[in-house]
């Protein structure tokens, strides 16, 4: 679906609106293929039907932890939690990827088991229209999280994206197999499909959880924004260099600090006014982030230990 489909109010909504309804679009795209994909499963019989089925059905479990991460990320810091609740996304990525990489198991476990086996797809045009549907609601749902995830960076949303995205190329390699089931009379094809449908959400599912883990673990942002952040600093005429500086993500929260070498006989007000002046620079790029700026003066050494290295 291109980008001129979507709503005016969609592409003008703020972020926190678009997180929401990218969560509720998801949950209800789940409910509905599962409903088709069930019904055609029980007229054909087909296990690689049942594989995107089963899948869905994973799919509706996912998209209902984003709901509720991105419900919960959104939540405003508090007294318990002073920097906010954005961790709840990268942790509903962890548990997205859980429920994807069982569902590949078990339909490992049923298509081996029908591999040398007489496998009767019935009706199997019902099948291969019931997944072209499936192919068009997921393109669209597609289409809309990826903008989504565009304007907002959103991990959850991300990770539920990456498997609604799998399931196209599922649904296209179960279109496969029901066509050589049902014309080409090739019994095999059925659960060989189902097999590698199974392995492709193993794959998947070890990307999700790998940049959910890079998120939990405060991985710094990627080099290219750390080096226009440093950009940022450097545009400021006063500001002579800078160092330390440390960033990471939590939802749409993004912390960084940095050490900043000013003139060392600046007075301490105006020291602090031109730190003043390089953060509003740097919340032009990044809207409500959460900076901290110490000023260094030009020329006297300082030690700076690594963090966690007095723990070693």
């Amino acid at each position: 679906m291109p980008h001129d489909s979507l709503t005016t109010a969609a592409l003008t909504a703020p972020p926190t609106r678009l997180m929401r309804f990218a969560t509720y679009a998801a949950v209800c795209t789940a409910i509905m293929l599962i409903v088709v994909k069930t019904v055609a499963f029980l007229i054909t019989n087909s296990v690689a039907l049942l594989s995107s089925l089963v899948d869905s059905v994973l799919d509706l479990f996912a998209s209902l932890v984003t709901l509720w991460a991105v419900g919960h990320a959104l939540t405003p810091a508090d007294n318990e939690h002073r920097f906010g609740h954005g961790k709840a996304e990268p942790l509903s990525g962890l548990a997205q990827s859980a429920f994807v990489a069982g569902s590949a198991v078990l339909l490992l476990v049923e298509a081996a088991s029908r591999i040398n086996k007489d496998n009767q797809v019935e009706s199997g045009d019902v099948g291969i229209g019931v997944m072209i549907f499936s192919i068009i609601v997921t393109l669209i749902l597609v289409v809309f999280q990826k903008f989504v995830v565009k304007r907002t960076g959103s991990v959850a949303i991300g990770a539920d994206s990456l498997h609604y995205t799998g399931d196209l190329l599922l649904n296209l390699s179960v279109i496969g197999a029901l066509v050589l089931s049902t014309y080409g009379n090739v019994g095999w094809a059925d659960p060989v499909f189902a097999i590698g449908i199974a392995f492709f959400l193993l794959w998947n599912a070890s990307k999700i959880a790998r940049k959910s883990v890079a998120v939990l673990m405060d991985h710094e942002l990627p080099e290219k924004q750390r080096q226009a952040i440093k950009a940022v600093v450097l545009m400021h005429p006063k500001v002579l260099d800078v160092h330390e500086l440390r960033t990471r993500s939590s939802g749409l929260q993004v912390f960084m600090q940095m050490h900043m070498v000013l003139d060392p006989k600046l007075s301490l007000l105006e020291a602090h006014r031109i730190a003043d002046e390089v953060e509003m620079a740097l919340m032009a790029d990044y809207p409500g982030a959460d900076i901290i700026i110490h000023q260094d003066p030009d020329g006297v050494e300082e030690f700076h230990q690594p963090v966690g290295s007095a723990l070693a």
